[in-house]
């Protein structure tokens, strides 16, 4: 496992506490809205039908005059939030159409933690064809090139996993500091590398990653985690805040900086 700057310490987890991996309530986001309100790329809210459902997905695009990959973006915990439009955001600007599924389309909430209990009670076979159904839109945008990569963060990055296991169209995937898999059967199926970003300080979600490496090993996949030592769950969105504190912000920028790079090795 590459390692950045720190090691990673090692505790035993269990799904039942992933809903409690970020333990900081989202508090009002202006920065992010203060960058989409400025942002010269298009974005747009769109709606798709999965199954007999409508769901809602925000969608930015690059100003390229060639067609571009597309990336499917699967939120936080906490929903589909203003930062993470304005990661799309970010993923536009560096080259990639970005689409975020709002996987809580029609629910609304009052604060963090009802949106933490609702979208862990979600049936897997919903997420899966709300995925899908984004999926399959995705490769369908007149502007995109017909490559779909996939990304998430905390509750997402576990699901980025379980996603490239079922979707043999994806061609790279990109975890940040979501739970790795524990068994064989849910890597046999992953047809791309999978890259990780992880926080030193996140033991929860940190011992889950040797047994992954393994089991990646074993079946012949790629899989290349990072830990960017000195940060804690949720970087990317935490050491955006104006007022990150050096660890959070220090990592964010060395996880875009890596991920730049894989963007651009995308066909």
């Amino acid at each position: 496992m590459k390692r950045a700057r720190f090691s990673i310490a090692t505790i035993f987890v269990t799904a039942a506490v992933l809903a409690f991996l970020e333990i900081a309530p989202v508090q009002a986001q202006d920065w992010a809205k203060a960058r989409l309100n400025n942002s010269p790329r298009h974005g747009e809210w769109v709606e798709i039908k999965s199954g007999d459902r409508k769901i809602k997905a925000f969608v930015v695009y690059p100003e390229r005059k060639d067609k571009a990959p597309v990336v499917l973006v699967i939120h936080e915990i906490f929903g589909l939030s203003d930062w993470v439009r304005g990661l799309c955001d970010q993923l536009a600007e560096n080259g990639v159409i970005a689409i975020a599924p709002d996987l809580l389309s029609g629910q609304t909430f009052s604060d963090p933690d009802r949106a933490r209990k609702s979208i862990t009670a979600l049936p897997e076979p919903q997420i899966t064809g709300d995925l899908d159904a984004r999926s399959d839109y995705a490769l369908k945008i007149p502007a995109g090139n017909g490559t779909l990569a996939v990304c998430g963060f905390c509750w997402g990055g576990g699901w980025v996993f379980q996603y490239a296991n079922m979707n043999p169209k994806l061609k790279a995937a990109y975890s940040f500091y979501g739970t790795a898999p524990d068994e064989a059967a849910k890597v046999a199926n992953i047809a791309c590398p999978v890259y990780g970003f992880y926080a030193g300080n996140d033991e929860h979600v940190n011992v889950t990653i040797p047994t992954a490496q393994e089991l990646m090993r074993r079946a012949g996949k790629k899989y290349e985690p990072v830990v960017y030592g000195g940060a804690g769950h949720g970087f990317m969105r935490e050491g955006e805040k104006p007022d990150a504190n050096e660890g959070n912000r220090h990592a964010r920028d060395e996880a875009w900086a890596r991920w730049k790079t894989l963007l651009k090795q995308l066909p």
